[in-house]
């Protein structure tokens, strides 16, 4: 009997039961909800959240308080840059993706600075690098083009790749794989844990922990990279803060897969159905015209209810 309630409190058997109950529920509000067209449809959007939920995760994992708060900014400069690269031509699909990487790891690279050499707290640091993307977004949009996405990039995102799935699904899933090999099979997987588990003891074991952090904002900005550059091709072309949407439902996204908060606890599994519950709930809000409000007390709500379901209080207080 104890296992099987251990086994029943796992966030990603609670994430996917939700998720099979909101589809059930979305079906019943509006007809159609749960056909085939519509679940790709949502998975294309949950895919271009994961990405982004997959830095995020990393950072999460490795504990001192770590959110990426900058991670809407980043994709909404990535987006920018692919579309002014490429503008239209699928010939400028590979420097996009080179000069998006770039991007990423650079301001990754900042926040990871700022966190392990100034000591500056991950929340105030990526705070303030947010507002400076914010800034530098401004400036880009006031003296460049916006460009678009190359048809090539376009297709991938949107339309079948093989057996009937669109591309971007394909990727998500691929680096679904990559991340649950890496954190689990891997060294460096390892060396997460052990950090975000007790930083002091990592250290102690001949861990290099800013090294290590560092590496882990860098990885965060280079996956919101990919998803700027996966939004561009959904939406054909870039505008000011696209990104802002996947700086709080990132984070959303992991609590919602069991990651702690505190750090050390979690997997990436279990952010890829978060991103889907996530996405999914926000369907159906819109689909009953729920006001921005109402959506915000739901999500809140929703939270408070999984945080109890998964111990987070113990955790934090931990």
């Amino acid at each position: 009997m104890t296992r099987i309630l251990t086994f029943v409190r796992e966030p990603l058997i609670i994430a996917l039961v939700l998720i099979a109950a909101l589809l059930y529920l979305g079906e019943t509000l509006s007809p159609g909800f749960a056909s085939g067209g519509q679940i790709l449809r949502l998975l294309i959007v949950a895919s271009l959240l994961g990405i982004v939920a997959a830095g995020q995760n990393v950072v999460i994992l490795g504990g001192r308080e770590g959110i990426d708060l900058s991670v809407g900014g980043v994709v909404s400069l990535s987006a920018i840059i692919a579309g002014n690269v490429m503008n239209g031509a699928d010939g400028g699909i590979v420097p996009a993706i080179l000069a998006c990487l770039a991007a990423g790891a650079f301001f990754g690279l900042l926040n990871g600075l700022g966190v392990t050499l100034l000591r500056i707290p991950p929340l105030v640091m990526t705070l303030g690098m947010l507002g400076v993307l914010q800034g530098l977004l401004v400036v880009i949009r006031m003296g460049i083009p916006s460009g678009r996405a190359a048809p090539g990039l376009s297709g991938f995102v949107t339309q079948p790749f093989f057996f009937g799935i669109p591309g971007i699904i394909w990727l998500w899933i691929a680096i679904g794989v990559l991340m649950a090999f890496m954190l689990h099979r891997t060294v460096f997987g390892h060396r997460i844990y052990a950090i975000g588990s007790n930083e002091h003891a990592a250290y102690m074991a001949g861990v290099p922990v800013r090294l290590m952090r560092i590496a882990l904002f860098m990885i965060s900005g280079m996956f919101a990279a990919i998803a700027g550059m996966c939004l561009l091709g959904y939406s054909g072309s870039s505008f000011a803060n696209v990104g802002e949407q996947y700086t709080l439902s990132s984070i959303i996204a992991v609590v919602f897969g069991g990651t702690s908060l505190a750090g050390g606890k979690g997997g990436y599994t279990g952010t890829m159905a978060g991103a889907i519950l996530l996405v999914i709930l926000q369907s159906i809000l819109t689909t009953v015209n729920i006001d921005e409000s109402g959506r915000q007390m739901v999500f809140g709500a929703t939270l408070l209810l999984l945080m109890m379901f998964y111990g987070r209080g113990r955790a934090m207080r931990a």
